[in-house]
């Protein structure tokens, strides 16, 4: 797997836009208050991926994953989700919408939970109360116990 170093860019950033766009995924409230996107670049200097985070009080919510279609199949969507999970500074519970991918993030710590134990912080983000269809699965990332 090759290293990924992130960047921080803005929400308006057209890569992350036509990435996403591409990809299927959600555009509607990317420049919306809150949000950080990060244009994962690999070992090589080139741009592998995008990927976001959501601030829902303490908890979070990973968002806009996604690896170009010419990078795919060379294992940086685990490290662009890992190295933007170990930049989170903070100690709350990290949830996840996907209509596509819960087999992808089941393996990589994440676990499907009912929409009735989301916090309502998160549930009540545009992306999980009116973007993502109700039948996305919500996912919440278990860390082992220490």
């Amino acid at each position: 797997m090759s290293a990924i170093r992130l960047e921080p860019i803005a929400g308006s950033d057209l890569g992350l836009k036509v990435a996403l766009t591409n990809a299927h995924l959600p555009t509607d409230d990317i420049e919306d208050e809150g949000r950080t996107f990060f244009k994962a670049v690999s070992a090589d200097g080139r741009i592998a991926g995008f990927s976001g985070i959501e601030r829902c009080g303490g908890d979070c919510l990973l968002r806009s994953v996604v690896v170009l279609p010419d990078r795919r199949g060379e294992g940086l969507g685990r490290a662009v989700v890992e190295e933007t999970l170990a930049n989170l500074d903070h100690a709350g519970d990290i949830f996840l919408a996907t209509t596509s991918a819960a087999s992808f993030f089941a393996s990589i710590g994440f676990d499907e939970v009912q929409r009735a134990s989301v916090p309502a912080a998160v549930l009540a983000t545009r992306q999980l109360s009116s973007i993502c269809p109700s039948s996305a699965t919500i996912m919440k990332l278990i860390r082992p116990s220490t």
